[in-house]
């Protein structure tokens, strides 16, 4: 089939890849324009961007999918299908354009965790599975009928990137599967359940500060689904932080919520609502993430300091 993908980040990449490697043909890319990025703000191509750009891939961009432009650059292509995945919300008028409308890849077993963070709120939530899922986009965003699911186990130490890598691998073959289903006419859609529906709503900065006043296991969790980017984050002595690489120390110590119950060359230990709190890397607010350890080289970090405020 004569495929049309539309993808950002890395994650759509494997997808992409697997798509070109497949019996079917793909005549068109569409990915955000570059954005001015870091300190020199520099434009930088998005993943899918700068790899179609790399391989001389028909690259289509656009600061808007309601485009009578885009529209017809895309209509010209005579495609069959668009292939979405972590995209924007496609306006109807393009929904319709494909002979099979548009399928996406979203990374959660539907209709759980419908949104923009699925990956991070299976782990923030402390889930012990997740899933990918193929289906048909509608206008209202993740109801489509299902067309695939594969379910995957989560990992004690996943975080954001290590599920999501996972999840977009499998996810690259689910889309090819798919493709041949329909065009073999071999698929059978399966309508969502509305009432099994949950949201994975998209990540605000406020999420990211940490409540100590939380069970370390929540915090844990938290930190996992947020790691590595955009982190959570405290204060120490005014100064913001970001924590990795946490684990739950199940001590009964009572010195308050925030307060630092041991600092060695490995380890924080820091109390919560429930049990201690352990974490082995620290980014100071403007400096590189860094081991406890080298940390520990420069700063003064103690026994009895709070955290948090």
């Amino acid at each position: 089939m004569r495929v049309v993908f539309m993808g950002n980040p890395q994650f759509a990449l494997p997808t992409l890849t697997a798509l070109l490697s497949s019996q079917h043909d793909v005549v068109g890319i569409v990915s955000n324009p570059p954005k001015p990025m870091g300190r020199g703000r520099k434009l930088k191509s998005t993943a899918i961007g700068q790899f179609a750009k790399e391989n001389d891939l028909n690259l289509l961009q656009s600061s808007t999918l309601i485009s009578d432009e885009l529209h017809n650059q895309l209509s010209v292509l005579n495609p069959d299908v668009f292939v979405v995945v972590a995209f924007q919300i496609l306006p109807k008028s393009l929904i319709d354009l494909p002979k099979f409308g548009a399928l996406n890849l979203h990374a959660s077993l539907l209709p759980k965790y419908r949104g923009a963070g699925p990956i991070q709120w299976s782990l923030m939530n402390g889930d012990k599975t997740s899933g990918i899922t193929v289906f048909q986009i509608m206008p209202s965003v993740d109801t489509g009928d299902i067309l695939l699911q594969e379910k995957m186990d989560i990992f004690p130490k996943d975080n954001m990137l290590t599920l999501g890598t996972r999840l977009s691998t499998i996810g690259a073959n689910l889309v090819v599967n798919a493709l041949d289903g329909i065009e073999a006419g071999s698929l059978q859609p399966i309508i969502q359940n509305n009432n099994h529906a949950t949201k994975a709503p998209k990540i605000t900065k406020e999420m990211t500060i940490i409540n100590w006043s939380w069970a370390a296991d929540k915090i844990h969790n938290w930190v996992r689904g947020l790691s590595p980017y955009p982190g959570m984050s405290t204060t120490w002595k005014g100064k913001r932080m970001r924590i990795f690489n946490t684990r739950v120390v199940d001590e009964g110590v009572i010195l308050g919520d925030g307060i630092v119950f041991k600092a060695d060359s490995e380890e924080i230990f820091v109390d919560t609502g429930e049990h201690l709190l352990a974490f082995s890397e620290i980014q100071l607010e403007g400096k590189k993430r860094m081991s406890v350890s080298d940390f520990m080289k420069g700063n003064n970090l103690q026994t009895g300091d709070k955290l948090g405020e």
